[in-house]
């Protein structure tokens, strides 16, 4: 009789490409991997997987079986998530997240993770959006809040956030008043996210024309350090507004009025499709809540508990 633990196995197979990569997902060892999807042939008669140069792809009645066996997988999943023990959910689940977030509601979420589900622990890695995108589809984090959401046919995305990006410079240097234009904020270096960043980029498009200075461009993976660097008078921030909410108050940065616009930066969670997302999926909808209960949801936050369509990349 088919069980639960042989369809996961070949699901597994299948999503990694080799029994290896299943043995390690699933802690066991490669020839137990090899039993179980020989015993879950002789049980349907048929030949599932074909191997090529060490890699396992599903013959035409593997994928058959593939949709039936993500429905039966589904169902399970979602029946534990309706009626088990939240607490119950335990492992290390291991998170990829841009410092944009770090700055604003990541605190909070990791708060409501450990009081619904004091077994889980967290691994949180910070990087730009680009790394976090490779580090997901290497499987070396499980769940990215980045840049998004990715374009991959294997990876699942929901909005979670936008945030505004605004120019802000210390009172020091006096550009607190009147409407300012390209010309006007040229004459100071400019701070912002660093190289190979989709904002970094559209920051250098802004200045880099022949008609202004040449641009004074610093970048920085901190975002810690861009914020001191604008408090000390360093030059002008381009960030999202959100994270100086406090040097904003106390005066210590102003926001300054500009005649130019930039879009605002969508965040969003990704993650890999698998067999078993529930602890992956559950982290993503309270990120969702979370950063809807603090005003940063997008216009489209109807659509976030929905699955996203592939869309293009971008990175930040």
């Amino acid at each position: 009789m088919v069980d639960f633990k042989a369809l996961e196995t070949f699901l597994w197979v299948v999503t990694l490409g080799s029994f290896r990569g299943a043995a390690q997902k699933l802690n066991t060892t490669q020839p137990a991997i090899s039993q179980r999807i020989a015993q879950l042939e002789r049980e349907l008669g048929v030949r599932l997987l074909q191997r090529d140069h060490r890699m396992a792809s599903p013959t035409p009645s593997g994928r058959q079986l593939m949709l039936y066996a993500e429905k039966l997988i589904g169902l399970r999943t979602e029946m534990l998530a309706a009626i088990g023990d939240q607490s119950s959910m335990r492992g290390v689940l291991r998170l990829g997240v841009a410092e944009t977030i770090v700055h604003t509601w990541l605190p909070r979420l990791i708060e409501r993770v450990n009081r619904l589900y004091p077994n889980l622990s967290l691994e949180i890695e910070v990087d730009i959006t680009p790394n976090l995108r490779a580090r997901l589809l290497a499987q070396e984090i499980e769940l990215a809040f980045l840049l998004g959401p990715m374009t991959a046919s294997t990876v699942r995305s929901r909005v979670l956030c936008d945030y505004e990006i605004g120019f802000l410079a210390s009172p020091s240097l006096g550009l607190g008043t009147g409407l300012l234009n390209v010309n006007d904020l040229a004459r100071f270096p400019i701070i912002t996210f660093p190289r190979k960043t989709q904002p970094y980029e559209i920051v250098r498009s802004l200045f880099n024309k022949p008609e202004l200075p040449p641009i004074r461009l610093h970048a920085s993976a901190s975002l810690g350090t861009v914020i001191h660097m604008a408090i000390q008078g360093l030059g002008v921030a381009v960030i999202p507004t959100a994270i100086v909410e406090d040097e904003l108050a106390d005066r210590r940065l102003q926001l300054l009025q500009t005649d130019l616009k930039i879009s605002p930066l969508r965040f969003s969670a990704s993650w890999l499709a698998s067999p078993d997302t529930i602890a992956i999926e559950r982290v993503a909808e309270l990120a969702a809540e979370i950063a809807h209960s603090g005003g940063f949801m997008p216009e489209t936050s109807h659509l976030a508990p929905d699955i996203l369509p592939a869309e293009e990349p971008v990175a930040g």
